[in-house]
This record gives structure tokens, C-alpha cells and sequence, in this order.
């Protein structure tokens, strides 16, 4: 419980670097920059423990975190864009 909750902290604070350093002009608010974050963290705790780079109680790092960040904030992207166009 506790390891989901640290995720989620920590995605907070990721979504918010990806924002910062994904390059275009996001229309995304506040709030969707945060999902996208700890959407972004949770990929990258349970997609570690996937491939065994973490264990069953650990939580992946600031710098995992952001990285899924940064790949959920580009399929975000690439899905909106198709809509408007």
C-alpha cells in the first residue's frame, strides 16, 4: 500500500519535470500534467518489476519516474493531436 502511495508522490514530482523538459507546447493543465506523471511513475514501478529491476516492495526512482512520464506525456501528444486534426 504504502509503495503504490510513494509512487504516486513521486509521479506528482515527475510529471512536473516531464513537463519541463518535453519539448511543444502542452495544453494540458495542472491537474493532467499530474495524472500524466504518476501514470508515468506507476509504468515505470511495475514495468521494473516486470523485467526484475526492482522488487516486489520497491519503488522505481525520481529518474525512472520521469522518463515514463516523458512517454506517456509523448503517446498523450500523439493521441490529441489525431483528434484535432
Amino acid at each position: 500500500m504504502w509503495t503504490i502511495i510513494v509512487a504516486i508522490v513521486i509521479g506528482f514530482v515527475a510529471g512536473l519535470i516531464a513537463r519541463a523538459i518535453h519539448p511543444g507546447n502542452d495544453k494540458a493543465g495542472f491537474i493532467m500534467t499530474t495524472l500524466l506523471g504518476i501514470a508515468g511513475s506507476l509504468l515505470a514501478t511495475f514495468g521494473g518489476r516486470m523485467l526484475g529491476l526492482y522488487s516486489a516492495d520497491s519503488v522505481a526512482g525520481l529518474i525512472a519516474s520521469v522518463i515514463g512520464a516523458v512517454i506517456i506525456l509523448f503517446i498523450y501528444n500523439m493521441v490529441t493531436k489525431r483528434r484535432t486534426v
